[in-house]
């Protein structure tokens, strides 16, 4: 056979490859006459080439043009820029990753392929066996065998085994196991609390990513992703559709929206979820700036969940650190962002040592976020001890839960509605009448079940001649908000505060009738610092109704500093589903990014007392009435309430660039 090398770009010349010798070590039988084309070129050439041949607008490390001729087998191009940067990244000789290039083109001319899953099997067991002729290690094993012995890198055994099974690209089996490790990693949260689960999870899908190809479009690499994001959205978020079947007259209505709800939170959340591996599979960079990218990519997701349609950033990744108290402060220092950001930042730089333990940039990597995890455990360890140390002087609250179901709160005939309206009214002032010398009863959201207007009294109050702050309806100047009241012993309403950020399609259309809604609320005016004289106690609060507790910097007014916060909610709709034990645990988050004890009353449960640092100091579990009496304190400043998220987003930002570029510079200086 003849060999032909072109070198269309002089740099190739000092690499002194023999590439004639490569080429005849991968001929299949007896091809004397034959002749082969290979083109040395670079990035622009091979660009331009596989845009006008194959509409892909990028370089590739090898293009080869089969001419269906037993004489004129065909060209080969290898560009110089990708094969080069593709060894460094592998670490691997440049001669050995050329090798291989070249072991392919020639074996795409005479007629094998790796379209087909089977075709693929076979072509790479032949191209092993000529490099193995060379003295080449098998190219398909590099990220799996680099250690010898499965110690030397954490969860070496488990990725060994996934390659073992030989999944291919676009496989069937790719996607079930993409589908099954993305229901795997929700289960790190509330209430199963296996977080170690969620982190083999999350390491898993993300190796299966950086080892696929990056020469898919955009499109076919969403869909490689799209089951483990959709899975892992679908498997924390299905409990919202419970809501649907709570109130059967609402269910006969709703029902039909079940699958597409499904499909929604599917489609919605597999696509934000599937975001960070997509930019890691598509960008061609050093591992150890991988992990970086990757970590900075996944916390700049979960911040513009904040903003992303009234926003809805449940189960931040920091939440399955909420069993390890002293983990979970370091929220306190950072936040949710930046203690996830530290999370996916160690998993990623784990994931990247497997398969090169050898790169010391990976071990510098992997140092900085060990650095990182001591400092928010040193922050974390302090915030504890500085939320004890702080003197309480609150007043004694009692908190109510009704736990009434759906059914006995709903309204039928107007007769039937006044008549459960009544009996509800009598069982919240029966449950809170026990004794005790209580300064405050605080009941749920919801749970006055008439409407207030502007001039009335609160029976309730006069009824257990108590202070008491309750969650209502309160209509004002043609408007029907979601409200919580503070109401004296004789009955006055001193204060209102309307709920600000509502509930799509459960408080309000925002597709206006196209997807039916059961209410039209408005919205409150935001942030608000209640101050109360409650039996010659002075207490400060900041209000919040329902998930408003969730999003970072919501309650707090800049530079304020109040006693607690006053979280009431109504959770009967999501019922003793994952729904309710996470909203607790995001509740817990806030009071740890804030400093802030929480006062939390739910009509159905869990309501409970949480201490600055994210303890639950008492609580009635889901679905049973009763009340329990307390007292919080230890409210204090932190460095995150600070900084605050959006600076937070900014500095972790900054320092994922300053860390990627650094180690950018020492792996080519190297």
């Amino acid at each position: 056979m003849k060999i032909y090398v072109n070198y269309n770009d002089k740099r190739w010349r000092k690499y002194k490859i023999n590439f004639e010798k490569i080429a005849l070590a991968a001929v299949m039988g007896n091809r004397p006459d034959s002749e082969v084309s290979i083109i040395l070129t670079n990035d622009k050439e091979i660009h331009k080439i596989n845009r006008e041949y194959r509409n892909i607008d990028k370089p590739t490390n090898v293009l080869s043009f089969e001419l269906g001729d037993d004489i004129l087998l065909g060209d080969i191009y290898i560009s110089l820029d990708t094969v080069l940067k593709e060894a460094k990244e592998e670490n691997i000789s440049l001669s050995d990753h050329t090798a291989h290039m070249v072991v392919h083109g020639m074996l795409h001319l005479q007629g094998y392929d790796h379209i087909k899953e089977k075709d693929a099997e076979v072509m790479e067991n032949k191209e092993t066996e000529i490099l193995k002729g060379m003295n080449i290690k098998n190219p398909y094993a590099s990220d799996y065998n680099a250690c010898k012995n499965s110690s030397c890198c954490p969860g070496n055994k488990f990725f060994s085994w996934l390659h073992s099974l030989r999944i291919r690209e676009n496989s069937i089996w790719q996607y079930l196991i993409m589908f099954l490790l993305g229901a795997i990693a929700s289960l790190g949260f509330a209430p199963f609390h296996i977080w170690w689960a969620t982190l083999v999870a999350i390491a898993a899908a993300y190796k299966i990513s950086i080892c696929g190809t990056n020469r898919s479009s955009l499109v076919k690499t969403f869909l490689q992703i799209l089951p483990f994001s959709a899975a892992y959205a679908i498997s924390m978020f299905w409990w919202v559709v419970n809501s649907i079947y709570v109130v059967p007259e609402l269910a006969a209505q709703f029902a039909v929206w079940t699958l597409p709800a499904l499909i929604g939170i599917g489609i919605v959340g597999g696509i934000i979820f599937a975001i960070p591996f997509v930019v890691i599979r598509r960008m061609c960079t050093f591992p150890a700036c991988r992990a970086f990218l990757f970590a900075a990519i996944w916390v700049l997701i979960l911040w513009l969940r904040e903003w992303l349609f009234t926003g809805f950033p449940w189960n931040p990744l920091s939440n399955i650190l909420m069993p390890f108290p002293v983990l979970a402060n370091s929220m306190s220092l950072w936040g949710a962002l930046g203690s996830s950001f530290v999370i996916i930042g160690l998993l990623a730089s784990i994931a990247e040592l497997i398969g090169n333990h050898k790169d010391k940039t990976v071990w510098g990597t992997f140092c900085i976020f060990i650095v990182l995890s001591i400092l928010g455990v040193g922050y974390g360890y302090k915030n504890i001890h500085l939320a004890k140390n702080v003197d309480v002087d609150s007043p004694i609250i009692r908190i109510v839960q009704p736990a009434r179901s759906a059914v006995q709160k709903a309204t039928h005939s107007r007769e039937e509605a006044l008549k459960n309206a009544t009996e509800n009214v009598k069982f919240l002032i029966n449950l809170a009448s026990a004794s005790g010398n209580i300064d405050l009863v605080v009941f749920p959201e919801t749970s006055y079940p008439f409407i207030v207007l502007d001039g009335d009294d609160m029976p309730i109050s006069v009824a257990l001649n108590n202070n008491i702050i309750i969650g209502t309806n309160f209509y004002s100047s043609g408007n029907l908000y979601n409200s919580m009241i503070f109401a004296t012993p004789d009955g006055e309403i001193q204060k209102i505060y309307s709920k600000s950020h509502l509930v799509p399609f459960g408080e309000y259309r925002p597709f206006g009738d196209i997807i039916p809604t059961p209410g039209q609320l408005s919205k409150g005016n935001g942030p608000e610092l209640i101050s109360i004289n409650v039996h010659n106690k002075n207490f400060t609060f900041v209000p919040a109704i329902c998930y408003e507790i969730i999003f970072s910097d919501s309650l707090v007014p800049s530079g304020k500093q109040p006693d607690a916060v006053i979280n009431i909610t109504n959770d009967t709709w999501f019922g003793n589903t994952p729904g309710t034990y996470q909203h607790l645990d995001m509740v817990r988050r806030y009071a740890i990014e804030s400093g802030l004890p929480i006062v939390r009353a739910n009509y159905s449960g869990i309501s409970a007392f949480i201490t600055s640092y994210g303890t639950i100091i008492s609580e009635i579990p889901v679905g049973k009435s009763g009340y329990m009496d307390g007292v919080i304190g230890g409210a204090h400043f932190t460095l995150y309430r600070e900084i605050g998220r959006d600076g937070w987003i900014v500095i972790i930002l900054l320092f994922s660039c300053i860390c990627t570029i650094s180690l950018y510079a020492l792996k080519k200086q190297r």
